[in-house]
């Protein structure tokens, strides 16, 4: 593996640490710890564009075939010098020096792989091999939810459910105006509910909401009313949320409208959380 002495911290999530494809280690400020990382989409493509998206040169489309043989080698050699070799010594803060998940992510949206259920597989059978890995290792698919309601997403859903795993999808906004404006994507708040009621079937599910101000203003009011109604909504109709991941920006936007956006104030995410929380959800916060 390529040696180097720049550190991770939880404001750079760069891909190429380690040097590899699919894998990549960073210090994440909503795990606590060290996650690695799983890139499913190294061509930088994505079916969404979210204005606060920090990967660059991202485009329109869907994660290119997966080498399943590479990602596994990728993974074994990783792992093999988190526990065995000096990573965390030389490349991890103190305070951060644990292993806490195996998360999906990457430069796009993970479930766009056609292998994604195979991918689960491989993950599974890795992680049986590595007997010294902490028993409590988290599988986490950070996930926009779009394409929830594919056959071989739910596969692998199901089968992340036996891994000690979580789905962490993405909802910035209850509206039509506020999706395209954030997310830039016209799925109907119709298909939210709907792939959401899918995700907390077959695995534990936390919304993940991302809170910014564009032009030095946060959502308005009726973004936000919106936003407590649906969350309301979903527990009314008995649908089994683990909680909501209330976060704000922290590192540098790369897409055209990066100069516009700024972190919202402490006291407006923290209004929003107790108002989130009122409504009978935990919300776990990281401004």
């Amino acid at each position: 593996m390529p040696s180097t002495t720049k550190r991770l911290k939880i404001t750079d999530h760069s891909r190429d640490h380690a040097g590899m494809t699919y894998v990549y280690p960073v210090v994440s400020r909503r795990a606590g710890g060290v996650s690695i990382g799983i890139n499913l989409n190294p061509n930088n493509a994505c079916n969404w564009r979210c204005i606060y998206c920090q990967v660059p040169e991202l485009k329109r489309g869907a994660a290119p075939k997966i080498d399943l043989a590479q990602l596994e080698t990728e993974l074994r050699r990783f792992l093999l010098e988190l526990v065995n070799g000096d990573f965390m010594q030389q490349q991890v803060p103190p305070e951060a020096r644990r292993i806490n998940d195996i998360a999906l992510s990457g430069n796009g949206e993970p479930t766009s792989a056609k292998e994604f259920e195979q991918v689960i597989t491989l993950i599974k059978q890795v992680k049986q091999d590595f007997t010294t890995l902490p028993s409590d290792l988290k599988l986490v698919l950070i996930t926009n939810g779009s394409l929830i309601n594919r056959p071989y997403v739910q596969a692998g859903l199901s089968q992340m459910a036996s891994m000690n795993g979580e789905v962490w999808f993405k909802l910035d906004s209850a509206t039509r105006e506020g999706r395209l404006r954030m997310n830039n994507t016209r799925m109907s708040i119709k298909q939210v509910r709907e792939n959401l009621a899918i995700a907390t079937s077959l695995c534990p599910t936390w919304i993940q909401t991302c809170v910014l101000q564009v032009d030095d203003k946060p959502a308005t009011d009726k973004e936000t009313d919106a936003y407590l109604k649906f969350i309301d909504g979903l527990i009314n109709e008995g649908v089994p949320l683990k909680g909501v991941l209330l976060y704000g920006i922290s590192r540098p936007s790369l897409q055209p409208e990066a100069t516009r956006l700024s972190k919202v104030t402490q006291v407006w995410i923290t209004s929003l959380s107790e108002r989130i929380n009122a409504l009978g959800l935990t919300v776990k916060l990281t401004p």
